[in-house]
């Protein structure tokens, strides 16, 4: 068993900075995080130079990257993603589909199950999240208006049964006939329910987390907010998600799809113990700006990605993200005036917590994953160690 021990470095612990600080890794599990030198015998050195030391980030939203699509359905789809994000500082993911067919959604599953095993070097794969198809039909965004529907109890029954234990996070519309039984249905199983391209109301949101939801995905990005119908105003899910304080809720943090105002307001209101970063990144990730393709390379939507963000071909609307996890650190801590412990708190400690696995992952503690990053000021990625191994190293530090 391999055995690491990382020097001269700012480790960042959920509340503080240890300066100075000193890490010991003893094969897949951190051994030891200290404010003082301690003698070892047999560990490899890594010298952090003084940079960051950090726990790894975990995205629980994110779709593809470097070229590849999770709905692909190839293991080289999957295997690709987790690899190239890894570069960025992603130790940990949810797969995440796209509205579809049920066809899809257990050729979802079977590749997941295959290739479980042979992601050696890249993000590890934390469970799939479903997003869609039970969704408003009025908030679509860049999801394919065909396959939106309504829950079907005999449909997800059998998903649900397909995925056991894989499938940890469904994202529906709780206004949608039969989203509260859906809601119910997936608590007694241990999946997160969350509240997505929706139209919800007030009162609509409050029933759903009554019973069983618990996130809102994407924050401001398909949904509603305050409507007037029949000369009365409502509160939509985005107010809602500000008053519901055992509510946590996901942000695009790439400064585009949430400004800066709005990252600022909804770190006041909610706190880095509810907020998780996301990347909701698709193919383009990691690649030259230019066309590309959300969704399933072949039947998905033509897109155009320019100045830093996916948007639909008639630039109607956004398509997705091209953001990386060091991407959203850095735009909290430079463009949201974040403190960087809570940035990092953001992509590690709260969506740990938020898919119950804050006793393995999430923060430097001895007993848990090693899974940790070096980097510098600017959040530029030197060192990713996923589970004791060092899965990249950049050329400017090895």
């Amino acid at each position: 068993m391999k055995k690491i021990k990382i020097i001269n470095g700012r480790i960042i612990t959920p509340y503080r900075i240890i300066n100075n600080g000193v890490l010991l890794i003893n094969g897949e599990k951190i051994e030891l995080v200290s404010e003082v030198d301690v003698e070892t015998t047999d560990y490899e050195i890594i010298d952090a130079k003084g940079n960051y030391v950090s726990p790894g980030f975990i995205d629980i939203h994110i779709h593809g990257g470097g070229g590849h699509d999770f709905m692909d359905a190839t293991e080289e789809a999957y295997l690709g993603i987790a690899e190239i994000h890894a570069t960025y500082g992603t130790t940990a993911m949810s797969p995440t589909t796209l509205t579809c067919s049920k066809e899809d959604l257990l050729k979802s599953i079977d590749l997941y199950k295959s290739v479980q095993s042979k992601n050696t070097n890249g993000a590890q794969f934390i469970g799939l999240h479903l997003e869609g198809p039970y969704f408003a039909l009025s908030q679509s965004g860049a999801q394919d208006p065909k396959y939106i529907r309504n829950p079907d109890v005999e449909e997800y029954k059998e998903v649900i049964a397909y995925g056991k234990g894989i499938i940890k996070r469904w994202s529906v519309a709780p206004e949608l006939p039969g989203a509260i039984e859906l809601g119910k249905y997936l608590r007694t199983h241990g999946i997160v329910a969350a509240i997505a391209h929706t139209d919800a109301i007030y009162e609509e949101v409050l029933e759903a987390v009554e019973n069983g939801y618990t996130l809102a995905t994407h924050l401001f990005s398909a949904m509603s907010t305050i409507s007037r119908r029949n000369t009365y105003r409502f509160a939509g899910v985005i107010e809602s998600a500000f008053i519901i304080d055992v509510m946590d809720v996901e942000i695009i943090g790439d400064g585009i799809h949430v400004p800066p105002p709005l990252l600022k307001m909804t770190y006041k209101i909610k706190g880095a113990d509810r907020i998780a970063l996301i990347t909701d990144a698709m193919r383009a990730a990691g690649m030259p700006e230019g066309d590309s393709v959300l969704g399933h390379k072949e039947t998905g939507f033509k897109v155009i990605v320019e100045n830093g963000v996916a948007k639909m071909a008639d630039r109607s609307s956004f398509a997705g993200s091209v953001a990386t996890t060091d991407r959203l650190v850095r735009t909290m801590v430079q463009m949201a005036d974040i403190p960087l412990v809570e940035a990092v708190r953001m992509l590690s400690k709260t969506p740990a917590t938020i898919m119950g696995i804050e006793s393995t992952k999430g923060t430097l503690t001895a007993g848990k994953d090693a899974d940790v990053l070096i980097f510098d000021e600017n959040i530029n990625i030197k060192t990713t160690i996923i589970n004791g191994k060092t899965v990249y190293v950049s050329q400017d530090f090895g």
